[in-house]
């Protein structure tokens, strides 16, 4: 089986602010529902069988207590926040496995549900629906996969790799370094992309890297003796991003691939789609269903 995790948070907020340039305002309040509906219900068209979605319930999660500069609610639109609880309601009405995080982020849960499945030996792949750099650390061989809807493209090992110029494993130790503005946390001053991707190739981990920049003989970054003097000084920054940036996994979320089979929508879900404005999702449901 093929297993596909949706990180439902990234498709609402890419649905909302995608339906803004054709929808009218006096539908927009459930527009970004209507749209991750009809995206879900595509890769069911397209043949998924098994299938799982992830939220924020919450945007806050336990890094907020670690790094006070952590992303939070601030800021987002209340007409995009107001539609995130429908959003769950809606699909587990649709059929579809939620896990509204809290605690945790949707990262982590996808993270938690793609361990689970690369254990199940009935699990041929997992593709995860997410340009997400920071799910890039799950990735593994052509066996994990991401697959950016936006732009139609499979990002395997390689393609990690070739992009961010680290193995899958060490992305937590590159944006360490770097950063993540998405996520509010700044990295190092003075480490860029290549830099950071240098130096954890040679050294594997932010742990290992060594403060004594004669160590460092052969790695080939510009101005080495700044950027060794920088992680001596702020290691004990680095590697609380490096903590933030490594996805959490809990495997009691799920049990099995098997339990992200798909039965079709519940009684409920033409109710919902009436509800929405949208009485179309449910036929299209119940012929994804049909053509199982």
């Amino acid at each position: 089986m093929r297993v596909f995790l949706v990180d439902g948070t990234f498709e609402l907020f890419r649905q909302f602010y995608g339906a803004q340039r054709h929808r009218s305002a006096s539908s927009m309040g459930t527009a970004g529902v209507v749209g991750v509906l009809a995206s879900v219900l595509q890769l069911l068209d397209d043949g998924a069988t098994h299938i799982g979605v992830a939220t924020d319930h919450v945007i806050e999660s336990f890094r907020n207590g670690l790094w006070p500069g952590y992303k939070t609610g601030a800021g987002i639109d209340p007409v995009l926040r107001s539609q995130f609880e429908p959003l769950e309601l809606a699909l587990q009405a649709l059929g579809v496995v939620v896990w509204p995080m809290v605690e945790l982020e949707a990262d982590d849960a996808l993270a938690s549900a793609c361990a689970v499945c690369r254990d199940d030996p009935d699990c041929e792949q997992v593709v995860i629906c997410t340009p997400d750099k920071d799910l890039a650390q799950c990735v593994v061989g052509g066996e994990v996969v991401q697959l950016d809807r936006i732009r139609n493209v499979v990002v395997d090992e390689g393609a990690v790799l070739a992009k961010y110029g680290v193995p899958p494993v060490s992305i937590p130790d590159w944006l360490a370094l770097v950063g993540d503005s998405a996520d509010g946390f700044p990295g190092l001053p003075g480490w860029g992309a290549k830099s950071a991707a240098a130096v954890i190739r040679r050294f594997g981990t932010v742990e290992a890297i060594p403060d004594d920049v004669a160590a460092w003989d052969g790695v080939g970054v510009r101005s080495a003796g700044a950027l060794a003097a920088t992680l001596a000084s702020s290691r004990r920054e680095a590697l609380l991003f490096k903590h933030l940036a490594t996805l959490v996994v809990e495997r009691s979320l799920l049990g099995s691939a098997a339990d992200l089979s798909w039965p079709g929508p519940t009684p409920a879900f033409s109710g919902v789609a009436e509800a929405l404005g949208a009485p179309g999702l449910a036929s299209r449901a119940e012929s994804a269903a049909a053509n199982r």
